[in-house]
């Protein structure tokens, strides 16, 4: 089987490193890490194993060939420009977004009829050039047909993954799944980013109440755009993040500091960004969600 995985940073070269051993990997990255993954491998480190990886890392997708699935695993920021660039490769294959915030798949429906969503609710940090560590995991990766439903080839991705050791599970339902990992972004990445802590400083009282007002507001998004969550109200929810998901991130440092650190753009419009969004399209008032917007545009500069 072959893969070829477009926008490999750590996310998708840390998954390109577990699936190397199942089947032909091609990751398309920067410069910067493909000459350091050809000069000398990747190197993973943390809660996915540890090792020393040779992948074929590349700034250009292959001309000629096909895939057996193109994982799409770039900043949301960078998907429509990607999905542009590679219209022709994409048209021909089934298509995983393994990304956060809402808008991905839609965007990539535009490019291929055959849309695959993911979600990965994992921490990677990187380590240096070629080197990611994955650090913490707050549930399974979950895979299914987008908006929603199964499928074979679906399952055969799902097989795969298992094949590579990941923690993995079906989902008919996906688009679900993308709404509930993105109330967790929601709360915890902006504003670990903004108070520049990791994620278990959060439960903290003052903290807290900041992510009441976060998750009410996004939560009546969800509503008004007839999303099913697992939870029946916005607190069940908040007893889930606080008991389960907080807990098991805890030490996790935000991919949105991360960013600000190196200078690169975040993905806040895809995150709370989008609940603001979706928000004046039902008038559903966000303020709080709308201020870490702005926020972190500041932090952002």
């Amino acid at each position: 089987m072959k893969l070829l995985i477009l926008g490999a940073g750590a996310v998708g070269l840390s998954l390109a490193a577990r699936l190397s051993h199942c089947c032909e990997i091609h990751a398309l990255c920067r410069p910067a890490q493909a000459d350091a993954i050809n000069r000398s491998g990747f190197r993973m480190s943390g809660i996915w194993g540890e090792g020393n990886f040779h992948l074929k890392a590349t700034t250009e997708a292959p001309s000629v060939g096909t895939f057996d699935y193109c994982l799409i695993t770039c900043k949301s920021h960078q998907t429509r420009q990607l999905c542009a660039e590679y219209r022709s490769l994409l048209a021909a294959t089934d298509v995983v977004s393994l990304q956060n915030g809402i808008g991905n798949e839609e965007i990539i429906a535009a490019y291929s009829k055959r849309v695959i969503g993911g979600t990965i609710i994992t921490g990677f940090e990187w380590r240096g050039a070629a080197e990611v560590k994955v650090t913490v995991e707050a549930g399974p990766i979950r895979l299914g047909r987008f908006p929603d439903g199964m499928d074979d080839n679906v399952k055969r991705l799902v097989n795969l993954f298992r094949q590579a050791g990941l923690n993995v599970e079906e989902s008919d339902s996906i688009r679900t799944n993308l709404w509930a990992k993105t109330l967790y972004n929601c709360a915890l990445n902006p504003l670990g980013a903004i108070l520049d802590v990791p994620y278990g400083d959060l439960a903290k009282p003052q903290a807290w109440r900041v992510i009441e007002r976060i998750i009410g507001e996004a939560w009546a998004v969800c509503r008004a755009e007839g999303v099913a969550l697992p939870w029946s109200n916005a607190e069940a929810y908040l007893d889930y993040l606080r008991s389960v998901q907080l807990p098991a991130t805890a030490d996790h440092n935000s991919s949105m500091l991360q960013d600000i650190r190196h200078g690169k753009e975040t993905e806040i419009d895809f995150i709370n960004g989008a609940v603001v969004q979706l928000g004046l399209k039902h008038n559903i008032d966000t303020p709080v969600n709308r201020t870490l917007v702005d926020m972190i545009g500041f932090k952002r500069g």
